[in-house]
């Protein structure tokens, strides 16, 4: 080229290009754009979200605080064997089966047995008890109380723990046309995009190329963008939070996004995209397809001879911890058989308690699932579920989680009043321009 090129050649020729020769558009503007859009659409969403997920991290602690009377045994003795108070909980209410047992509870507490509706003869559906936990003294086999855990409605002190954790990762969106994940699968929509934003909005705080010709370094343009001038008008204050916030815990933020995707969406996406890129070992609930909600799988064996078949197993493998619990999987015929001390169920560090899996109607193994064991890929996916509620790190991680589900909060309406503003400046510039 030389002095009779066109400026518009010059330009274009000076500009990065594709390979088809035309000039790249600029990417800023386009980032910004899917961030500002996508992020007014999640914003409610991640709200709720974040609020409830900054108090479910105590979920266990609120519920003793708010129901001592289902939690704490009101006697004191030895307890009952649980296997036989599962057998009287079966006959006072034939309506129910009960699908959880607790074999290794905490000292002085009632224990507590989940149970599940069986189909009802007359009608080919599912009954209605209209409870699904039962709470029973160890000492006396006493019923001291029963609660839905996770109903919509009415929420009651039995049941406002359960509720926002229902809340949290479905909404209490309905079943229906015989489906009941519709939340669910919404909420791992909403994850997707928001894992993906994640790296929109580190992209927007750094330093923009017209600033790089002030000289200074690439940290000296970007060190702003981890600060909050307190002494700003609020606005400004309101824009650095939320860059700020965003920048300071943007690993946990992306980790708390990208488990709740792995988590909501599970079996339609995360699973299988994992066992295409790399070796996993399936278990039951992956190599089974679920029976239909109104036709549960009746089971053969009784839990007696699971626990049995599970114990003589582990003593086989030098376990020295104590069968913990024992639960049923009505939608696919599988027992699961867990090995802990009393309490280690809940709140401990690392990625979950092992479990010995059987099949309900012959009792041969069906899978197992062995903490920090398997292959990469089988660690991965023990990891998301106690990476998303922090509990990997024990008490420091639900801290962590529980501040940064407040954090999630304040971004959302950080955002929105970002936006708001922006809008009305945007009008006003349209009526001056008018």
């Amino acid at each position: 080229m030389d002095a009779r090129t066109p400026p518009a050649i010059a330009r274009a020729a000076e500009a990065p290009q594709g390979t088809s020769g035309r000039r790249l558009p600029p990417l800023r503007p386009i980032i910004g754009f899917w961030h500002r859009w996508i992020g007014l659409i999640m914003a409610g969403f991640l709200f709720i979200s974040g609020v409830t997920g900054a108090v479910i991290s105590w979920d266990h602690e609120l519920d003793d605080l708010l129901n001592p009377r289902l939690v704490h045994a009101p006697t004191d003795g030895a307890g009952l064997p649980p296997l036989e108070l599962a057998k009287r909980i079966e006959a006072r209410d034939p309506r129910v089966q009960v699908t959880f047992i607790p074999l290794a509870p905490e000292a002085g507490e009632n224990y507590a047995f989940g149970v599940y509706p069986k189909q009802d003869p007359a009608t080919g559906k599912l009954f209605k008890p209209g409870y699904n936990q039962v709470f029973v003294d160890p000492v006396t086999g006493a019923e001291v109380g029963r609660r839905e855990w996770g109903a919509a409605w009415p929420v009651t002190r039995e049941n406002f723990v359960s509720f926002l954790y229902v809340l949290h990762y479905s909404l209490h969106i309905p079943a229906m046309w015989g489906i009941d994940r519709w939340g669910v699968w919404l909420m791992g929509v909403i994850a997707v995009l928001w894992t993906i934003d994640c790296f929109a909005g580190a992209y927007l705080t750094l330093p923009s190329r017209a600033s790089a010709k002030s000289g200074k370094s690439f940290w000296s343009r970007w060190k702003p963008a981890w600060q909050i001038k307190t002494k700003a008008s609020a606005y400004r204050i309101n824009f650095d939070v939320h860059r700020a916030f965003s920048l300071w815990l943007w690993g946990v933020l992306f980790t708390v996004a990208f488990t709740a995707f792995s988590l909501n969406l599970y079996t339609e996406v995360f699973y299988p995209v994992l066992s295409k890129v790399s070796k996993t070992t399936p278990g039951p609930f992956e190599l089974r397809a679920p029976a239909p909600l109104d036709r549960p799988i009746v089971a053969k064996k009784t839990y007696a001879e699971v626990i049995d078949i599970a114990k003589a197993e582990a003593a086989k493998r030098g376990w020295t911890d104590p069968v913990g619990g024992a639960f049923y999987a009505p939608g696919y015929g599988v027992y699961g058989v867990t090995f802990h001390q009393p309490g280690g169920d809940h709140g401990g560090a690392g990625v979950g308690t092992p479990y010995l899996y059987y099949d309900s109607t012959t009792g041969a193994p069906a899978g197992e699932r062995l903490p920090w064991k398997g292959t990469a890929a089988d660690i991965f996916v023990q990891a998301q579920f106690p990476l998303h509620s922090g509990r990997i790190l024990g008490l420091p991680g639900r801290i962590l989680i529980s501040l940064t589900g407040a954090v999630v909060a304040i971004l959302s309406v950080t955002g929105v009043v970002i936006w708001e503003k922006k809008r009305r400046a945007r009008k006003g510039r349209t009526r001056k321009a008018a």
